[in-house]
């Protein structure tokens, strides 16, 4: 047996049934002119699959708001043209014998590296896009019910369209995020509080939401992060407490997989408590909530994904840290990005042993689907 042989252990939860334990990350592309993706998106995910990538989750594609994008490449999951494009998607993976969910978005008050700006005023829980930063418009309790329908309406489509799971974005401080963070939402009516539980109404009901428009058996996956872009030190749970608080109604409501991204996986989230040596984030929320749980965080390369979009490259690095926590079963599943954007076929190289064959990433390759 090689030494990465744990990642290509079978998974299932509910119908899903993956052949190993890597997943490609969501990687924001911008490359679906007018929201819609083509036959070069298709390709790009086909290849993926192709190279042995156990579960393939969609860069974030936004659902039906007004203003539900930053970017104007980024694409839609809803109308007839970009959910036509979304079936040519899924049947390439299938056809190259892998399994695939969107993720689904709504990017709130933050804004895009281009300076456009949408057509319709952006909206968040209370008009900000960070602590004392105004931006757009607060939302109402209609705005927020028309969002919640749009969730649901958008994963009722991934399912028929032949999609394997749905994976809903509220991490990273986009607009769930922008709600649970109490730096973003100020709001005194139901959807704020003082807590982080009040402030996860919106992403219950959203989980709820969909849960109802997709079954039983169809499994959810829900992105969290405690970092932001507007405050790569934020934390939203600072104690193991307010987490279980924070996550366990969301699983509760429907969650069947919880995505706990940080900007490193090997980094303890509770040290003062554990120890250098103590659980990462998707650690913790696997053991305070029994969901599965997948990890991601700069894996397999040198360099933190952060400085990758200021042109930094990376070098190919020893899996070594990942294997052992996957030994110890400290979480279920592990997403790798940039190593993927770089190379479709790192998945089969780690499988063969063929480190030397591991690829560097360059910045350069966030400018075309490889």
């Amino acid at each position: 047996m090689g030494a990465a042989d744990i990642l290509f252990r079978p998974f299932q939860v509910k119908s899903l049934a993956l052949a190993n334990r890597i997943v490609m990350a969501p990687m924001t592309r911008t490359f679906a002119p007018e929201g819609v993706p083509g036959q070069a998106n298709a390709d790009y995910y086909r290849r993926r699959a192709a190279g042995g990538v156990g579960l393939i989750l969609s860069e974030g594609t936004v659902v039906d708001r007004p203003a539900s994008r930053n970017e104007p490449a980024i694409p839609f999951f809803h109308g007839e043209a970009a959910l036509a494009g979304w079936a040519q998607v899924i049947a390439a993976v299938h056809q190259a014998g892998g399994r695939m969910g969107p993720q689904l978005w709504h990017t709130g008050s933050t804004k895009g590296t281009s300076g456009w700006e949408p057509a319709a005023p952006v909206e968040s829980p209370s008009g900000l896009l960070a602590p004392d930063r105004p931006r757009g418009a607060a939302m109402s309790e209609e705005d927020i019910a028309d969002t919640v329908a749009a969730f649901a309406r958008a994963a009722a489509d991934a399912r028929r369209l032949g999609f394997d799971t749905v994976e809903i974005h509220g991490a990273h401080g986009y607009l769930i995020d922008q709600f649970f963070w109490a730096g973003t939402n100020r709001r005194d009516d139901r959807y704020g509080g003082a807590s982080l539980r009040e402030r996860a109404r919106l992403a219950g009901e959203v989980v709820a939401a969909i849960r109802a428009a997709v079954g039983p058996d169809y499994p959810i996956i829900l992105r969290v992060s405690q970092w932001k872009q507007q405050d790569f030190a934020a934390r939203l749970a600072p104690t193991p407490a307010e987490m279980a608080d924070w996550l366990q109604p969301l699983v509760d409501a429907g969650v069947d997989v919880l995505h706990c991204s940080q900007r490193r996986f090997w980094e303890p989230e509770f040290p003062e408590q554990d120890g250098a040596d103590g659980l990462n984030f998707a650690g913790w929320a696997k053991k305070l909530t029994g969901a599965a749980t997948i990890s991601v965080g700069s894996v397999g390369l040198s360099g933190e994904f952060i400085a990758a979009f200021g042109g930094e490259t990376s070098r190919p690095e020893g899996l070594e840290r990942l294997i052992e926590r996957m030994e110890r079963d400290e979480f279920d599943l592990i997403a790798v990005g940039r190593a993927l954007i770089s190379d479709p076929d790192w998945v089969a190289k780690v499988r063969a042993g063929d480190s030397d064959g591991l690829k560097d990433f360059d910045a350069s390759a966030l400018r075309e689907l490889v």
